[in-house]
């Protein structure tokens, strides 16, 4: 019996100490960590927007309210995480940066961010989070000429399609081959910022 309890008392001071050490772990990195994904959300905000001096918060953007707007749209498996203001150096609004994410990739979830301006006009998109398949589902990030990507950029902020047979309207576009499901994720994404782009533009973001 006391072996048991002599035991029982190292196992708890076991657990004691090694839930002392991991909450310190935690402290320590906590500050780091958040610091490393408030960058890569600035630099994705940069690579949709590269004229924009500066970006603020939307004045009452809620997650909620436009995540039910897409969703009442159609794309159920997306939801709307942010939406920031990108201005110039004189505090003028050029557009705005929607952040994204998309329930439906291959590999999980997909969260990006997708620059419109102000005359309706997709820069592009930057993705911050993706675990698609490596060779097929994760040539969404690639960029440059004749990828996946380059297909949002400088396009006119419409619902687009994909289609696996060469892209032959202004809202088709080509999916990345052998990764249709990524494919679909990405642009059903897109049209999800460009609904909440389109709400915004009508005054309905903060109704």
């Amino acid at each position: 019996m006391n072996k048991l309890v002599k035991d029982a008392l190292v196992l708890t001071c076991i657990t004691v100490v090694a839930g002392l050490a991991l909450g310190f772990v935690y402290e320590l990195t906590k500050a780091p960590i958040a610091k490393a994904q408030a960058d890569a959300l600035q630099q994705a905000y940069q690579s949709v927007f590269a004229d924009a001096a500066s970006f603020e918060d939307m004045d009452g953007f809620d997650s909620d309210k436009a995540t039910t707007i897409v969703q009442d749209a159609g794309y159920t498996d997306d939801t709307i995480d942010n939406c920031v203001e990108a201005l110039d150096k004189s505090g003028n609004v050029l557009g705005y940066v929607i952040t994204v994410t998309s329930s439906a990739g291959y590999g999980g979830k997909i969260t990006f961010s997708v620059g419109i301006n102000n005359d309706s006009v997709i820069n592009g998109y930057s993705i911050t989070s993706i675990s698609e398949t490596a060779g097929l589902g994760m040539k969404a990030r690639d960029t440059g000429d004749g990828t996946f990507s380059s297909q949002f950029v400088n396009r006119d902020a419409e619902i687009f399609t994909v289609t696996k047979n060469g892209a032959s309207t202004s809202t088709e576009v080509d999916a990345i081959s052998a990764a249709t499901i990524t494919s679909k994720a990405m642009t059903n994404g897109v049209n999800a910022c460009v609904t909440y782009f389109n709400s915004l533009v009508g005054g309905a973001a903060n109704e």
